[in-house]
């Protein structure tokens, strides 16, 4: 899935390589405001906070995934202690769509699946996370090799470490694809209305989740 991620920072467009980003630079509201699709979120049950992240762009500039944050926003797990504590869940919505030519007539983008929305969490839940005893010089080697594993997880999720788990959305139960690990948990399905979901967090359950379209995604900004 070629798009590219983009964020505000004092106003000022710019690009990312990873689905999230620290709070500092969380996207404004413009860009979820333009998506041709529904915003996904946690549904009423959940009562903390809730907030922005990012959304991700195709090359023509439209809007094709993003992310809202549910819980205390997640720091870098740069040790142990820190790590424990947090409680957060991400949940990321991504356009369902074919494969298809890019806007320009220039290229083709590929086509959005389950397996994309699983990989954007697991991408996601590892860019806020690094083993403990890891030098920061060495932290760009390790995601980017564990990036390639999520990736290749993705692609086969009817296989182990994936197990099923059944979750509301809009009310509805639906089987989403889902996996731990030392870092936290991650899960994929399909939506209703035309979208994948995604989530990923630690330090919260997530078989007591439940997901509902946004109605006021300005309210998370």
């Amino acid at each position: 899935m070629e798009t590219t991620s983009r964020v505000d920072t004092d106003g000022a467009p710019g690009t990312v390589t990873a689905e999230e980003v620290p709070a500092a630079r969380r996207r404004t509201v413009d860009g979820y405001l333009e998506a041709p699709f529904p915003w996904y979120g946690l549904d009423d049950a959940f009562t903390g906070a809730r907030w922005l992240m990012q959304v991700g762009t195709a090359a023509d500039g439209t809007v094709q995934h993003g992310s809202t944050g549910h819980g205390d926003e997640p720091s870098v797990k740069t040790d142990g202690s820190a790590a424990e504590k947090e409680r957060f869940a991400a949940v990321i919505t991504v356009a369902a769509s074919p494969v298809r030519r890019t806007g320009d007539g220039t290229g083709v983008l590929d086509a959005t699946t389950v397996s994309s929305a699983a990989w954007l969490a697991g991408s996601g839940l590892l860019a806020y996370t690094w083993p403990a005893q890891m030098d920061h010089t060495l932290r760009d080697d390790w995601l980017d090799q564990q990036t390639e594993t999520a990736f290749a997880l993705a692609d086969d999720l009817a296989s182990a470490p994936w197990t099923t788990l059944s979750l509301p959305v809009d009310g509805v139960p639906v089987e989403f694809h889902y996996r731990e690990s030392e870092f936290g948990w991650v899960l994929a399905g399909s939506a209703h209305e035309g979208v994948h979901i995604g989530a990923y967090g630690r330090g919260m359950s997530a078989y007591g989740l439940g997901f509902s379209v946004i109605k006021d995604i300005e309210s998370y900004a």
